[in-house]
């Protein structure tokens, strides 16, 4: 008994193993994956170009460098009638007058530009020449005065002594300035008395000059002494106020 439904069992489990198998659909066979998209290449980067000038303010007739830099260019050139240059470098240039300078650069992914102005100034005017230096006789002449005497007198009066300090001072200065001057002290008398005393005395008032000055620090060796008498008077009127002019010592350049 137990047998017969083992049989059973089987039979069943076998008809129901070929009734699914007979229900269940053939699949159909799946298309191969499309192939994968071709990798493309980056586009070229553009160039890029900067452009300075050093200085960027001159003087007409003076020179300023021009300085570019450039990335991913393959060539460059400069306008003004300068052409081709490298990428990245430097140039000289001596413009004469404010100019704009521009540089194109071009490169696989494209070109680019860039531009710096040199302004260019005029010159200051020169400055005016030197005024003409007077000759050692006429700044003598400017800047010395003659001394007076009283009459048949010799020695420096109290009212001269100011005047030969700034003769002193004058002729130091002067002789800073002119290395090859030379002053001549002359002795003058008024008409009285013989010719043969006046040289005398006019000897002796040229003498207590030089010496004045040369106490006041003036070099002896630049002062030198002569004696007209009574031969070059300032006038000729026969009065006190004449003859007051002609007794005098007068400074003279040096032969």
């Amino acid at each position: 008994m137990i047998s017969k439904r083992k049989i059973a069992l089987a039979t069943l489990n076998i008809s129901l193993a070929l009734f699914a198998a007979g229900c269940k659909k053939e699949v159909p066979p799946q298309p191969p994956p499309p192939p994968p998209a071709p990798v493309q290449a980056p586009a070229p980067a553009r160039p890029t170009v900067t452009i300075s000038a050093e200085p960027s303010s001159i003087e007409r007739g003076k020179s300023a460098t021009l300085r570019w830099s450039s990335s991913n260019a393959t060539s460059a050139s400069l306008n003004q009638g300068i052409g081709t240059v490298p990428a990245s470098g430097s140039r000289e240039i001596f413009p004469t007058n404010t100019t704009s300078y521009t540089i194109e650069v071009t490169g696989a992914g494209g070109n680019a530009t860039a531009s710096v102005e040199v302004v260019v100034r005029a010159p200051p005017p020169p400055p005016p020449p030197p005024p003409a230096r007077d000759d050692f006789s006429t700044a003598l002449r400017r800047s010395v005065n003659d001394t007076y005497y009283d009459y048949d007198k010799y020695d420096v009066r109290p009212d001269a002594e100011p005047v030969l300090r700034a003769n002193a001072s004058a002729l130091k200065d002067l002789f800073a300035s002119y290395a090859n001057g030379r002053v001549l002290v002359e002795g003058h008398c008024d008409e009285r008395g013989s010719n043969e005393y006046n040289l005398a005395l006019g000897d002796r008032r040229a003498s207590a000059a030089r010496d004045f000055l040369v106490t006041l620090g003036v070099s002896a060796g630049k002062l030198s002494t002569v004696s007209y008498g009574e031969e070059r008077p300032q006038c000729t009127t026969a009065d006190e106020s004449c003859w007051q002019r002609n007794r005098r010592a007068h400074f003279a350049v040096a032969p």
